[in-house]
Parts: C-alpha cells; sequence; structure tokens
C-alpha cells in the first residue's frame, strides 16, 4: 500500500490544495499538519467543518448518512473554491470515505485536488480510536467507516500510503509525494 501511483500536478497557478484522508484512526491530522508545515500553506481540520449536530450524532455513537454529510461537505467544498480563487495551497484532514465526496471537494478546484489516501486496516484503527480521549468520536463507529470507504481509485489525483508504517517513515514518503505533486525540488 506505499504509494500506488505517481501523483499527478495539482495546479500551474499556486501551490496544491491537498486533501489528507482516511478512517478515523488513520493518522490524517498527524500526516496533514507535516503536510501543510512542508508547502508553508494552511492546515485545516475537516472536523472543525462538522454542524454540531454531526458532533452530538457521532458522540453518541452513531454513524452519519450522506444527508448528515452534504452540509459538512458543502462548508469544506467552499473554503475549498476560496484557496483555489486565490491561487493559495492549502491541506485538508478529512474522511472523504466516498469518491462522491471526493468529486464534490474536487469539483470546486476543477482537476486541482490531489488526495493523499492513508490506508489502514479496522483492527489498527479500532486500537487507535479506543485509545484517544479527548476525541468525539467513539471507536464503536470505525466499522461503520469501513462500511463506507471507497478507497482512493486509479482515475484520481494521489495516492496510497499504508497508515501502519512507522510515523517517520510515514512523513517521509508523504513528503516525498507531496514534494513531487507540488512541483518542489525535495530537500
Amino acid at each position: 500500500m506505499t504509494g500506488t501511483r505517481e501523483p499527478a500536478p495539482v495546479t500551474p497557478h499556486g501551490p496544491p490544495i491537498v486533501v489528507v484522508l482516511g478512517v478515523s484512526g488513520s493518522g490524517k491530522t498527524t500526516v496533514g499538519k507535516v503536510v501543510a508545515e512542508q508547502l508553508g500553506v494552511p492546515f485545516l481540520e475537516g472536523d472543525d467543518f462538522h454542524p454540531a449536530a454531526n458532533i452530538a450524532k457521532m458522540s453518541a455513537g452513531h454513524p452519519l448518512d450522506d444527508a448528515d454529510r452534504e452540509p459538512w461537505l458543502s462548508a469544506l467544498a467552499e473554503r475549498i473554491r476560496k484557496s483555489a480563487e486565490a491561487h493559495e495551497g492549502l491541506v485538508i484532514a478529512c474522511s472523504a470515505l466516498k469518491r462522491a465526496y471526493r468529486d464534490e471537494l474536487r469539483s470546486a478546484t476543477g482537476a486541482g485536488l490531489w488526495c493523499l489516501y492513508l490506508a489502514l486496516d479496522r483492527a489498527t484503527a479500532w486500537d487507535r480510536v479506543s485509545r484517544r480521549t479527548a476525541h468525539f468520536m467513539p471507536a464503536g463507529l470505525v466499522e461503520s467507516q469501513f462500511a463506507t470507504l471507497e478507497p482512493l481509485q486509479p482515475d484520481e489525483p494521489g495516492m496510497t500510503l499504508d497508515a501502519t508504517a512507522d510515523l517517520p517513515a510515514l512523513l517521509g514518503r508523504a513528503r516525498a509525494a507531496v514534494t513531487r505533486c507540488d512541483g518542489r525540488a525535495g530537500s
């Protein structure tokens, strides 16, 4: 699962817009912050865009459905659109579990969205989420995320990385992938 294909260039008009995606516990926030720092662009936590009703529903142990996710995806797409229009890069950590969700986010930029999918097995995801103390997502919802998950497809600009790799190796692979995506020389 380490680097299933070469990354595609994102935009000739500025830094890329990157979505770091995967199920809960895959390391989206950790990796996303490093990627944003590497690119010198803002980092956004996708969870911050959920309406309060979504947070309450998940906190109560109920999975979101497509209708619940629509205002969240719309808010993320609007933020992506603003960055794209300003020719500014952006890194967002968000689950983006379905192809349709990624397509909605991609529609805000045209072809200018690049995805870094952090692939993770169920047992590791459940273990990581169950050890969290300050997050609304209970481990009981991990299975629902895998039921919804549609991994990154070959025609989607991006790369799949193994989220079970040790953190320095994972961050190194992510950095290399996004550096190539951005067209910058690695350092």
